[in-house]
């Protein structure tokens, strides 16, 4: 099913996997996740395409997976900077023809070291969007609750996000956040300037206190003071440290759904844990709010 006619009709729970990197006995694990995750009823699982487009093939296959064997609706990735137009075309006449109606247009981070050439066909997302109109998918577009690492302004990050709506984009999906005042800002100033299609936040549990810098190099989310209090009292003790970062992701989703999220898109890193481990306490919201 298409997720822009989901959300027409309901709030979304979703989980983000990503191709795995090794052999046939890791991609037979992913496996082990994605049918671990039909548990919680997910309305899609999105699956990445890789760095530099390199695992394009084990995302049509996984995708495949989520969509025919587990019966759940797949959200396959398209990253537009390192493809070519044959490349693009390439997969999604893969997942056209495995009956895949979901795809989320990226254009993709740019490796350290690579020029401007990198994107030479698909320069931004929209792009993308723009290209892949033909195959009439349901196409959905990332955003950036504080704004994209590489764009000068907010304003000019709305402004890029209104231009993928206009491209086809029918709903956007957040980067990972931990305050979710930026989230609300996001969604208020998306709507003054006419954007309309709805903004899933996503939400990645920090249960590993090692994480952080790499979470603030990789998109620059800000630690709201409180939960950075915590993590450094508690960095030392792993579980502990876990269950309080379960407990501050349940809270930044009660939150959420409370104030009118259109749903919520759990980045899981391949670890049903992580899912069950979130859904198990949000218990009764899950049941009476999704």
């Amino acid at each position: 099913m298409r997720i822009d006619e989901i959300l027409s009709k309901k709030r979304t729970l979703s989980f983000e996997v990503f191709p795995p990197k090794k052999d046939a006995e890791e991609r037979g694990k992913i496996f082990s996740v994605i049918d671990a995750l039909k548990e919680f009823s997910p309305d899609f699982i999105s699956v990445t395409y890789g760095a530099g487009g390199s695992n394009s093939k084990n995302t049509v296959e996984i995708a495949d997976y989520i969509q025919n064997n587990a019966k759940l609706n797949a959200l396959a990735h398209i990253t537009g900077g390192p493809s070519s137009p044959a490349d693009v075309d390439e997969v999604a006449s893969a997942l056209q023809k495995r009956g895949i109606e979901n795809v989320l247009c990226l254009r993709g981070d740019r490796p350290v070291g690579y020029d401007a050439e990198y994107c030479r066909y698909f320069p931004h997302a929209t792009d993308l969007a723009e290209y892949l109109a033909p195959y009439h998918f349901a196409l959905g577009a990332a955003c950036y609750p504080e704004g994209h690492t590489e764009c000068e302004s907010l304003y000019a990050d709305l402004v890029n996000m209104k231009k993928k709506e206009e491209a086809g984009a029918r709903f956007f999906i957040t980067q990972l956040f931990y305050d979710n005042s930026y989230y609300y800002r996001l969604v208020n100033e998306a709507r003054r300037i006419g954007i309309s299609s709805p903004i899933i936040p996503g939400i990645m549990p920090l249960v590993n206190p090692k994480n952080i810098r790499r979470i603030k190099e990789m998109c620059g989310s800000a630690i709201p003071l409180e939960f950075r209090n915590m993590i450094e009292i508690y960095a030392s003790r792993p579980a502990v440290m876990e269950e309080i970062g379960y407990n501050y992701a349940v809270y930044q989703i009660i939150d959420l759904i409370a104030k009118g999220a259109p749903g919520i898109h759990l980045y899981v890193m391949n670890n049903a844990r992580t899912a069950q481990a979130i859904c198990s306490r949000i218990g009764r919201v899950l049941h009476e709010l999704f």
